[in-house]
């Protein structure tokens, strides 16, 4: 049988979609500013704007007091609602009884002019997707090939493109452990190539998971599925907990034209040590969220790649001049990893 989808066979595509973009915030007044400010330009404007602030301080609220923009809406939480995945939910609860689609944004980047307008067309080509993400233009370089050209040995090839290989996808692809799916798909023992490795070509790709920070969805399947807040504070991997159990009900796809930066930010983030402790417990839960009985060579996979990288980022500490950072994420990752063994993450399914 087929994947059954939650729109059903006889959808139709509105002429017309109304949606509300939610930007998530935390002690970053100066960066959400710049990205409002890139909002202001877009060519489709959102119906509305939400701002949920965990700030413990008022300085991103006086900042939108003296910077009025069209339709914002400001909240400011407290203790019980702050982190991202309950921001999240707490602007899903807010959202407009006829908005269409709901629009995430992380507060450090800037939109290209048309981001909104090319997402929204994505629906419009697409009726049956539930989800589109956006494609961020400023994190890595490629290089259209001539026709018949190759990448060379030190490059990842797709669609057409190439861009640098990372040296842990070139070290894993020699001991056998290199992701067996497209970009922007899990393999079934996880660590796949993340949407970074799809090309600027401007077309669109299915997908099963994306980054929250560059997303958007339906209004009407938040009735049906909310973020995790298993995943608290930072919330790392809480986009791609979602998206994978959203892409069971219907398809998800990536417009490579929806364009923006993303000027990641330092303010708000965890210490080194609890980043990585974070990266390999988190990573452990979105496995089993996508495979939740894997085989033994399944499970060997898994650990592999992940005590690989934890090698490969020690190693790049020798090269780094940040030694002292790499050094203490590798430590946490380590005690992440030995955590698994006595006190593994319940999956809230």
């Amino acid at each position: 049988m087929g994947k059954k989808y939650l729109l059903g066979p006889n959808f139709t595509e509105k002429m017309s979609l109304k949606n509300c973009l939610i930007i998530c915030t935390y002690m970053r007044p100066k960066p959400l500013l710049t990205l409002l400010e890139s909002v202001e330009k877009q060519t489709v404007y959102p119906n509305e704007i939400l701002i949920v602030d965990g700030s413990t301080n008022d300085e991103t609220e006086k900042a939108l007091q003296n910077r009025p923009f069209e339709g914002l809406q400001y909240y400011r939480v407290d203790a019980k609602d702050r982190g991202l995945t309950r921001q999240r939910n707490y602007g899903i609860e807010r959202v407009g009884k006829t908005v269409d689609v709901v629009c995430f944004l992380d507060d450090d980047t800037v939109l290209e002019p048309e981001y909104f307008e090319n997402l929204l067309n994505t629906y419009r080509e697409y009726p049956e997707a539930l989800g589109v993400g956006g494609y961020i233009t400023n994190e890595v370089v490629w290089r259209k090939l001539k026709e018949d050209e190759q990448a060379t040995s030190n490059e990842f090839q797709y669609d057409g493109y190439a861009r640098t290989e990372a040296s842990r996808h070139k070290l894993r692809k020699k001991l056998g452990l290199g992701s067996d799916v497209p970009p922007g798909f899990t393999p079934s023992f996880s660590h796949g190539r993340t949407i970074n490795y799809l090309p600027p070509s401007g077309k669109i790709y299915p997908a099963e998971s994306f980054m929250g920070g560059v997303s958007s969805f339906r209004r009407m399947i938040f009735d049906k599925i909310s973020f995790s807040t298993y995943f608290e504070g930072y919330g790392l991997y809480e986009d791609t907990d979602f998206t994978l159990r959203l892409s069971k009900m219907g398809p998800l796809y990536i417009n490579t034209s929806a364009r923006l930066g993303h000027y990641h930010n330092d303010a708000g983030r965890p210490n080194k040590f609890k980043f990585g402790k974070m990266a390999v417990r988190n990573g452990w839960y979105v496995w089993r969220v996508k495979n939740e009985n894997p085989s033994f060579s399944t499970k060997l996979k898994w650990y592999a790649i992940s005590i690989l990288y934890i090698a490969t980022r020690l190693m790049g500490t020798i090269r780094s001049t940040k030694k002292q950072e790499g050094i203490t994420e590798s430590l946490g990752r380590i005690s992440g990893l030995a955590s698994l063994v006595v006190n593994k993450p319940k999956i809230q399914r």
